[in-house]
């Protein structure tokens, strides 16, 4: 069953409720529904964590635990799925991000190689910016979809055959006259 796996890797809830960065949220951790694991909280976790790891943002974990306090969306989960973009996939998936904005945007690629500095983010920003921005966007909303109705389904399925397994047990069960 889902809920067993995502059980094993979710993060202990005081450590979330102790993160000095969500101490903003206040008495808004304390709603027992954000710490449950059902199917419902557990589909909107993942669109809500898929969502803002595609986000180019500082503080990710903060605006998904904000919007999954919003949503009543398990909110360790929301959490810990923002950091599918870490600082290894990072520079791919955000180069994705670009190359799936052009596409949409309808403009070429352009050849660049980052460097580590303000004068190359700000000359970026009017050349490569929009279609990246609108990548990310698109991505991410399209990921977040993805995410929800998949994790759904998955549990739906899951659920369906763990009623099946009980059904026949309870028909080797009984006695034969």
């Amino acid at each position: 069953m889902p809920k067993k796996i995502i059980q094993r890797f979710m993060p202990d809830h005081q450590k979330i409720k102790d993160n000095k960065h969500l101490k903003m949220f206040g008495a808004l951790l304390h709603n027992a529904n954000l710490w449950h694991l059902n199917r419902r909280s557990v589909s909107k976790a993942f669109a809500v964590g898929l969502f803002f790891a595609f986000m180019p943002v500082p503080f990710q974990m903060v605006l998904a635990a904000g919007f999954a306090i919003i949503v009543h969306a398990n909110l360790p989960l929301s959490i810990t799925l923002v950091w599918i973009t870490n600082p290894l996939t990072m520079p791919a998936i955000f180069y994705f991000c670009y190359v799936v904005g052009t596409w949409v945007v309808d403009v070429p690629t352009r050849n660049f190689a980052f460097e580590a500095n303000w004068q190359w983010l700000i000359d970026s920003v009017s050349t490569i910016g929009p279609a990246f921005i609108v990548g990310c966007g698109v991505l991410a909303a399209v990921f977040a979809l993805l995410g929800y109705f998949t994790i759904n389904i998955i549990w739906r399925f899951s659920v369906a055959k763990e009623w099946k397994k009980r059904k026949a047990r309870r028909g080797q069960a009984t006695p034969s006259s």
